[in-house]
């Protein structure tokens, strides 16, 4: 009985493709194309799961779409895509994308919700198929979560070509069929604002130096200037502050070193105390004296990491209005060998007046922050969170399977953990030991060393330990992001590359805080 049923629906798809070639003269800018969601087939049910949307479009032209995916293959799994060609006159290439089981929610074992992440891979990888064909405006089928199927083709469509000659295809997006209009927007804003940091830390570091890095920041900033003020601090600022760790790090480069300092006041109560980002914001680490290998060095370009997610961060949290104060901080320079460079053995002295033997100049970052955090102590935070590409011992400990959190606070680390849970980009709570304080605690010629005494052992941990002696705050962590910096292939909707990892998590965690009491 299906036979004819097959004919007929391969005679009309013929029919209506024969129409897509004669009509394929049309320019990449005018075409339109559609992803649509399909669920993973159950055992006991034996026809195809559409979402609401792919079904409403399958019902209005007369089952084709379900038709087809019945006859062009096995059902599709989860982050699998197929195409169609001619089946709409208004969409000449459709892209079904396998969304896996219905259903899922936050999965225990994993720490994210599962139906979240897979609308996120689904439909970046039917936007991807389309921006291959060069289809330049995509509508997405929401698949029952706005926010999410946004952030999927905001974040799997973003690839860094300023320099290339040869340029994708840029794309728009927008939702298709009935939707919460506010939830894509949010998540559009989530994407960009993930997609900013990707950006700043992509960049070559001779396009992004500190100067540079705050420029673009203000830039970024500037539509909501009646909100935000924007300080861009030089280097005879500095050195009022007595930033002597800071500034022992950037006496080594030609570039002048900045630190930028971030206001948005987005509480009507302008008395309530602020939340603190502070950033590492290395734009270039070549290791200094103790100079790195050669290499993998351009990837040190992205050592700004940690300014740039807060940064980041902070322009989102401003574009979604959020009703909160924050502060951001990102003490910005290079790490480079001259004659002017810090040398393994000399010893500087911190804005609290602690000093620090430096027996490595490649453990840099702790430098930098160790004042930046001081300062950050003056504006009597609600909260203070530090995130940096502090050290690689953080990416042999977790990979690039979530940031690790070193907090004093139960209190913060429970927040951090909820909004990794929502936004897929995870954290994982280290040990904050005083077994680890003991290794930095312990130098012959200073009150702390700037690298543990047990080099190869727990470095992420020590250089935590490290940065604990600059907090006297009671809800501080640290977000040491080395490992989560770049993504080959791990996160199905960023392509390789620099993933600004974990901005999306931060704007939750502001978004949360903003709306307690």
């Amino acid at each position: 009985m299906l036979i004819p049923f097959r004919r007929a629906l391969l005679t009309a798809i013929r029919q209506h493709n024969c129409r897509f070639v004669s009509d394929s003269h049309a320019t990449s800018s005018t075409r339109k194309g559609l992803v649509l969601g399909v669920y993973e087939k159950q055992p006991d049910n034996e026809g195809i799961r559409l979402t609401e949307a792919a079904a409403a479009f399958d019902s209005s032209i007369s089952g084709k779409l379900s038709g087809m995916l019945t006859i062009s293959g096995p059902p599709l799994k989860k982050g699998k895509s197929r195409i169609f060609y001619g089946l709409h006159q208004d969409f000449p290439s459709v892209v079904v994308v396998g969304l896996g089981k219905s259903g899922t929610g936050v999965c225990g074992k994993e720490n994210w919700d599962n139906c979240k992440e897979s609308i996120r891979a689904a439909v970046s990888v039917g936007c991807r198929q389309l921006q291959d064909l060069e289809v330049a405006h995509v509508e997405v089928d929401p698949c029952g979560d706005g926010q999410s199927a946004a952030e999927g083709a905001v974040l799997g469509l973003f690839e860094y070509d300023e320099f290339k000659t040869k340029k994708k295809v840029r794309v728009t997006t927008q939702p298709y069929g009935s939707v919460d209009s506010a939830a894509w927007q949010k998540g559009v804003l989530y994407g960009d604002g993930q997609n900013l940091a990707r950006r700043l830390m992509e960049a070559p570091a001779n396009h992004i130096t500190p100067t540079a890095f705050a420029n673009t920041i203000e830039q970024k900033l500037s539509p909501f200037a009646h909100k935000v003020a924007v300080h861009k601090r030089r280097q005879s600022w500095i050195e009022s502050e007595q930033m002597g760790a800071f500034l022992s790090v950037s006496k080594g480069s030609e570039e002048p070193p900045v630190f930028l300092e971030l206001h948005y006041k987005g509480s009507l109560d302008s008395a309530q105390p602020p939340l603190v980002l502070v950033g590492k914001g290395i734009t270039f680490d070549s290791g200094g004296i103790s100079l790195k290998p050669s290499s993998g060095m351009d990837a040190m370009r992205a050592d700004m990491g940690g300014a740039a997610t807060v940064c980041s961060a902070l322009v989102t949290a401003a574009a979604l209005k959020l009703p909160i104060n924050i502060i951001g901080l990102a003490p910005l320079c290079e790490n480079m060998p001259s004659g002017k460079a810090n040398k393994p053995g000399d010893v500087v002295r911190a804005k609290n007046g602690k000093t620090i033997q430096v027996d490595n100049t490649d453990a840099e970052g702790r430098l930098i922050l160790a004042d930046a955090l001081c300062y950050a102590h003056s504006f009597k935070p609600r909260a203070i969170i530090n995130a940096a590409t502090l050290t690689g011992a953080m990416d042999v400990a977790l990979g690039s399977a979530a940031a690790g959190v070193f907090t004093n606070s139960d209190w913060l680390w429970e927040r951090l953990q909820k909004a990794s849970i929502v936004t897929g980009d995870r954290v994982w709570r280290m040990p904050l030991f005083q077994h680890y304080t003991k290794q930095i605690t312990e130098s012959a010629l200073a009150d702390l060393n700037n690298v543990g005494k047990c080099s190869r052992s727990g470095g992420a941990c020590t250089a935590a330990a490290f940065l604990r002696e600059f907090v006297t705050a009671d809800h501080w962590a640290h977000l040491d992001i080395a490992g989560v910096m770049t993504n080959k292939d791990e996160i199905p909707y960023l392509r390789k590359g620099m993933s600004g990892r974990p901005t999306r998590t931060l704007v939750e965690f502001i978004a949360g805080l903003a709306s307690e009491p």
